[in-house]
């Protein structure tokens, strides 16, 4: 492995030097020595790259495709009938305060609490193509509701790694906190690109929100004028694709993964960590989980958990690895926006940025009761879950976020609906 390495290092060098002033052709050869060398990798090591495909595909059937497919399916007959239009209308006084995006982000950010990645980003590049959303508004969605699913924070992270099931709430809350943090935030980048949108937000058709809910829902259904079974086709045609696409990813960069470590770049990255991050904010025993993190996330929350440190800072570090997401769901985010138009580069700066409030958010929630962390508390060891547990533990999330949203939208509207009629009893 050394010898390719300093084989492609000085052929780098070469094509700098030579191709300078032609950026694009100095880039495609980068390109294409490294697809050589992932190539040569794996002959040169067939075994650890096997296994590790193989690890991919395990986590592929046993983790995502439960959790997806029934949703991915689900969101695209509900999208196809009108159901999200109906949602769209309901929601807009809670959404478009909140985050400036329309109300049909209600329904983004509830399947992607339910199911976990990349399902809030395939369907903020949907609202897109369906008109339902601009550029803009489609990019702020993804940054917050591309989230990990409550069950591998639950049963995978603090029952099956840290063997702690009093966990789960403190990692579910600072994930969730950090990610509507975000969607506040992005609610100011790049405001002034969605003025119609704000306008027409301001200026509602004539009805009570139930009732304009509803002419949407049948307005999109009679537009769209297709059969249940047309429907249902195109809905597990269209979530298939996306998820062997997800699939070919997760085994990707598991191997590129493995490659790495072989060849030592992962300990030359976790030697750099150490130069630039202070022990007293990071242990070294934390360093190698922390490079891990950088590409999966599985992996990297396994080391954690079994690392020698304090049970406050590996719960810290576990809770911004779950919120970065790694490089293998960055890869699989930018393959299911490509088509659409929407650019990456958002979504990756502010998977940082929830990865350092997702870590701050943990160290303050364990911070209020310091004492019981203290205290050993082993729980039985994780056992897989079946797909019927999966599919029921996604269903309540998205059922329990959808009617909390619900009502607090419409005690808004309501409560606007009151607030202008004292407005208009006043001038009166």
């Amino acid at each position: 492995m050394g010898y390719l390495v300093t084989f492609f290092a000085i052929v780098l060098v070469a094509c700098i030097r030579l191709w300078r002033p032609r950026k694009d052709a100095v880039l495609s050869v980068v390109l294409a020595l490294l697809v050589v060398l992932l190539a040569a990798s794996m002959i040169l090591f067939p075994e650890p790259s096997f296994k590790a495909a193989e690890r991919g595909l395990t986590v592929w059937w046993d983790i995502v495709l439960p959790a997806l497919l029934p949703f991915f399916i689900a969101a695209e007959l509900l999208m196809g009938m009108g159901v999200v239009h109906f949602i769209g209308v309901l929601m807009e006084p809670l959404m478009r305060p909140l985050f400036n995006v329309p109300g049909t982000g209600a329904f983004v950010l509830a399947m992607g609490i339910a199911s976990g990645y990349p399902l809030g980003a395939a369907l903020a590049a949907r609202l897109k193509d369906d008109n339902l959303a601009t550029k803009t508004e489609a990019e702020r969605l993804m940054c917050f509701c591309n989230t990990s699913d409550p069950l591998f924070m639950t049963g995978a992270v603090a029952v099956g790694m840290f063997k702690r099931a009093d966990l789960a709430g403190v990692i579910i809350a600072a994930h969730y906190l950090s990610g509507l943090s975000v969607g506040i935030i992005m609610r100011f980048w790049r405001k002034g690109k969605d003025r119609r949108q704000a306008e027409i937000s301001k200026h509602p058709e004539p009805g009570s929100p139930l009732a304009r809910a509803f002419r949407a829902m049948r307005k999109a259904q009679q537009e769209s004028n297709k059969s249940l079974g047309e429907l249902l086709g195109e809905a597990v045609k269209r979530s298939l694709d996306t998820l062997l696409l997800v699939l070919g990813f997760m085994v990707l960069f598991s191997v590129i993964f493995e490659i790495l470590t072989l060849a030592g770049a992962t300990d030359y990255i976790s030697r750099l960590v150490s130069r630039l991050i202070p022990e007293k904010l990071l242990p070294k025993s934390l360093h190698q989980s922390l490079v891990s993190g950088i590409f999966e996330i599985t992996i990297a929350s396994s080391l954690v958990g079994q690392a020698d440190a304090p049970l406050i800072t590996r719960v810290a570090v576990c809770s911004g690895i779950i919120a970065w997401s790694g490089l293998s769901v960055h890869a699989q985010v930018a393959a299911v926006i490509q088509p659409s138009g929407l650019s990456i580069w958002p979504y990756s700066i502010t998977r940082l940025l929830q990865a350092i409030l997702a870590a701050v958010y943990t160290v303050a929630l364990m911070r209020f009761d310091e004492h019981r962390w203290a205290l050993p508390a082993f729980e039985p060891a994780y056992t897989k879950a079946s797909w019927f547990h999966s599919l029921g533990v996604a269903t309540k999330a998205c059922l329990s976020w959808v009617v909390l949203m619900c009502l607090v939208s419409l005690a808004l509207a309501a409560g606007g609906h009151f607030k202008r009629l004292w407005d208009n009893r006043r001038r009166s």
